[in-house]
């Protein structure tokens, strides 16, 4: 792991989300069945953490589906109209490639996503998908969580219908990453300052975008090894409260949850501090916009990019 090469990995991401969309110009998943009744997820990590906002989302599309741990002992069975998904960028993740051995050959349909086609994740799969994230050199999953939330948007567009309009979203997620990097300097001394406390950072978002919060989270312990974790906005009146009372309490929220309001009341009656990403929040220390901001689905796919520039700079400074 490298904290310089990990910033070049970031400062790759438009480039190689400009390449993603042109490849989105044919369905990747093309070749999934059109009886799927269930869509099975398995994963680690920043994998899981992207399936897990993909398998809410195709719920609600009237979908079953799941977003496992890759760890558990069991879940559902192979069976006809089953897709097991195994998402690895390595293609090597252990736990994944122990559970995706329960469905190798059996009734279901098996559609692996990795970012290193011809990997132990691969063998035996009925589909390989290809996350065309590139190496990521500096050894962090930052480009491959993100083309994971983009592929799984364009299986959502395939099992709810067709494939819409996912090709123009990622063109989007493009302009809008290349938006937050090229202004950086804006913003980023002013998110450093306002994340450095003593107690670490925490991550706040909605169920439907948890995954940005948790993949924030984990850029801040991955990297410089800072203290963080994450929580969903309105679960965190029921659950993070509490430390706003005793430590000095210093928050990333991705707003859009109903329950905005609610947590912000408690912020702000102990004087915490909240770094706002895409959209402003009434009382927050700070927000920071970028370009296609408003569009939930490009927010999705751009927002951590805050946290991980962040996270960079931390990094890099202890590493000197």
């Amino acid at each position: 792991m490298n904290p310089e090469l990990f910033l070049a990995d970031l400062e790759a991401k438009p480039q190689a989300l400009a390449e993603l969309a042109e490849s989105l110009a044919d369905d990747p998943f093309a070749a999934v069945p059109a009886d799927v009744r269930r869509v099975v997820f398995l994963g680690m990590g920043s994998s899981r953490y992207a399936a897990g906002v993909a398998a809410l989302r195709l719920r609600a599309a009237g979908v079953d589906a799941v977003a496992e741990y890759a760890s558990a002992r069991a879940s559902y069975p192979a069976a006809p109209g089953t897709l097991v998904v195994p998402i690895s960028a390595t293609g090597g993740s252990r736990e994944t490639l122990d559970a995706v051995e329960r469905y190798r050959g059996g009734s279901g349909f098996v559609a692996a996503l990795t970012n290193v086609p011809g990997s132990a994740v691969t063998e035996g799969a009925d589909l390989v998908v290809d996350m065309l994230a590139g190496e990521e050199r500096g050894g962090v999953a930052c480009r491959t969580f993100q083309h994971t939330l983009a592929l799984l948007l364009a299986l959502e567009a395939r099992l709810s219908g067709g494939h819409r309009g996912v090709a123009q979203l990622v063109w989007q997620a493009a302009e809008a990453t290349a938006d937050l990097l090229d202004r950086r300097e804006q913003w980023l001394p002013r998110a450093v300052e306002l994340l450095d406390g003593p107690h670490g950072v925490y991550t706040v978002a909605p169920a439907e975008h948890l995954s940005s919060a948790e993949q924030s989270a984990l850029m801040f312990r991955e990297g410089p090894r800072r203290p963080a974790d994450a929580c969903e906005t309105g679960d965190w009146s029921h659950v993070d409260v509490y430390l706003t009372k005793t430590l000095d309490y210093r928050a990333i929220l991705f707003p859009g949850s109903a329950y905005d309001a609610q947590a912000m009341d408690w912020v702000t009656q102990r004087g915490s501090t909240i770094l706002a990403v895409g959209a402003d929040l009434p009382g927050a220390a700070e927000t920071i916009r970028y370009a296609h901001d408003d569009g939930p689905d490009v927010a999705l796919l751009t927002e951590t990019l805050v946290a991980e520039l962040v996270a960079a700079h931390w990094w890099s400074a202890t590493a000197a």
